[in-house]
């Protein structure tokens, strides 16, 4: 399952390291740059809902082979297809539906055949191979990219939510016993268990996590989605070639998530969790921001803020999602589950959106300022969040 999802999640930064290519092809605004972003992550949410649902009735393997199609469409679509704005909101949507068939029905697999051990562990690795496989997708894409151009990237990808498709369907044994007999159907309210996540956000706990996963998303997600044009421009100011490009840095940089997220979750472990996800994010702003400031500077020093920025965002990943798991009733645990993806990934929606229309207003790509008022309109998400679940008590509350 690990293998798979790296495979599934070759394909997640592919826009993001040929974004600069398409602004100049395509004449694209920074705001229509991040509104493409963000079309990857409208299509998980519209998606995520329904495979979500699904898993609940049938084997998850079932949806994830789906998942892995549509997203091995999508990539094909972007390279074969897409030739502007409006085409690639499109194609890079039918690729977000693909990774809502897989990540959520991925982690549903294994919890479905899990009988031993730690879950939470199970789910750390998990859900920290997410960096591993994104890191892989910026490494493959630069490289793609400086070899062939943008076309292939998406073009060879695409072999990697295919291979997901293959591993799933020749690796991974069907349920000895199927959850559902006869037809399946599902209804809006199965897609849409409102009356169920009423019943999850009244769990001030439960809903916490939900809330923090949305606050942590949309960061991650934006400046994953903004990392490679930020270090093109920080060689523009410098007028300093660093030995490593501007996609492998962000792709080094993604493996430092992996050991965060985990170790993360090893410390949450013992000193709490709501406590350590509070520290982590406001870390994670400080450095940030710390991060935008530094261009001009040396690229040692970028490089290590890039680092510090990227173990924060990942800290509190796992934790959040496994905090989550454990803290959920469980007859609602698999529409607290959902309601979690959905809501994390709308964080991942508004992002990268937010972030390029920030830029566009303070000044653009080429002004140092607003390199700093984008990345303060992403972290400033935690620091509320902080800010209002400890005055509402949820870390003395967990506690107790």
């Amino acid at each position: 399952m690990l293998l798979a999802q790296t495979c599934a999640l070759l394909g997640f930064a592919c826009y993001a390291v040929v974004l600069t290519n398409l602004q100049e092809e395509w004449h694209l605004t920074n705001l229509q740059s991040g509104l493409i972003a963000s079309a990857f992550f409208l299509g998980y949410m519209l998606a995520v809902p329904l495979a979500t649902a699904l898993t609940d009735r049938v084997d998850a393997r079932k949806v994830y082979l789906v998942g892995g199609l549509l997203g091995t469409g999508g990539l094909l679509g972007m390279s074969l297809f897409a030739y502007n704005f409006w085409t690639a909101l499109f194609f890079m949507a039918i690729n977000g539906a693909g990774l809502a068939g897989t990540y959520m029905p991925g982690l549903k697999i294994l919890s479905d055949r899990i009988q031993s051990g730690e879950l939470t562990r199970h789910i750390s690795f998990y859900t920290s191979f997410f960096g591993i496989g994104t890191a892989f997708s910026y490494l493959c894409s630069g490289w793609i990219l400086n070899s062939l151009g943008w076309h292939y990237v998406f073009g060879i990808i695409a072999l990697g939510p295919f291979t997901a498709f293959l591993i799933i369907l020749f690796l991974i044994r069907p349920l000895q016993h199927e959850k559902w007999s006869g037809p399946v159907h599902i209804h809006l309210r199965d897609i849409f268990p409102i009356d169920k996540w009423k019943l999850v956000l009244q769990d001030k706990k439960a809903s916490g996590f939900i809330f923090g996963y949305t606050a942590h998303s949309l960061e991650l997600f934006a400046s994953r989605s903004w990392l490679v044009a930020f270090f093109v421009f920080c060689t523009a100011v410098s007028g300093e070639i660093f030995f490593f490009t501007a996609t492998t840095l962000a792709g080094l940089i993604n493996f430092c998530g992996v050991p965060s997220s985990i170790l993360g979750n090893e410390i949450a472990l013992r000193v709490g969790r709501q406590k350590w996800v509070c520290i982590v994010m406001l870390m994670s702003a400080v450095l940030g921001i710390a991060l935008a400031s530094s261009t001009g500077q040396s690229w040692w020093l970028i490089l290590a803020l890039a680092v510090g920025h990227a173990i924060f965002i990942m800290a509190d990943s796992a934790t959040l999602t496994a905090g989550l798991v454990v803290s959920a009733q469980e007859n609602i645990k698999g529409a607290a589950m959902g309601l979690h993806s959905l809501m994390g990934f709308g964080g991942g929606l508004l992002g990268p959106a937010i972030f390029g229309f920030v830029l566009d207003i303070s000044g653009s790509r080429s002004s140092q300022i607003a390199w700093v008022w984008a990345y303060a309109a992403i972290v400033i998400w935690g620091v509320l969040f902080v800010l209002y679940e400890r005055r509402n008590g949820w870390t003395i509350k967990a506690e107790q």
